[in-house]
């Protein structure tokens, strides 16, 4: 995935203006894996979360004048950027995409193990959807990205304390909806 981004790295490279202060291909290849899976958890849709991945940098190029280290953390600057382009992009949807199955390729020889990973992918992802959007953002940055609580508040300007609860909640409920589900098909 990271080398379908480099394009984007050499294009941003040549507009000739030097980097302020940042290394821009270490942050790049730092963040890009981050900014992708938020867009993949978010999107459902890893073309969708590869264009939105491309926008967030780029937009981050011709923004890094603005970045004041001072302030904020590069990655909570670039995250900052990523949840606008989120944000942009469903408001012209103006329908939210379901999380659709990953096109991960199974391994030959573990074809039954690939197909129920597949299916309960498919069956938590029908749970997520249900949820309410914000809670999908936060699920997003946590387990898409790998942002700490600490960093999601920083991002959202909610207290810490209150990202735990929403997560507690929210995973309290996914797995009951989970449980009610494997009950119905048990």
């Amino acid at each position: 995935m990271m080398n379908a981004h480099a394009p984007v790295l050499k294009w941003l490279v040549s507009l000739g203006v030097p980097a302020r202060e940042a290394d821009w291909e270490m942050l790049y290849r730092q963040e890009l894996p981050r900014i992708y899976n938020f867009f993949r958890y978010r999107m459902g849709d890893d073309a969708v979360a590869e264009d939105l991945t491309s926008t967030t940098f780029e937009k981050a190029w011709r923004a890094r004048h603005q970045h004041r280290r001072d302030l904020s953390a590069f990655s909570t600057w670039l995250f900052a950027i990523a949840r606008n382009v989120a944000i942009d992009h469903f408001r012209r949807r103006r329908a939210e995409l379901p999380l659709d199955e990953l096109n991960e390729a199974p391994a030959p020889d573990d074809l039954e193990t690939a197909a129920l990973r597949r299916s309960q992918f498919r069956r938590l992802s029908k749970l997520t959807a249900g949820l309410p959007d914000r809670e999908r953002e936060l699920l997003a940055l946590k387990y898409g990205s790998g942002l700490t609580n600490r960093e999601i508040a920083s991002l959202t300007g909610m207290s810490e304390s209150n990202i735990g609860t929403i997560f507690h909640r929210t995973l309290r409920r996914l797995r009951e909806l989970w449980d009610e589900g494997g009950n119905q098909h048990g």
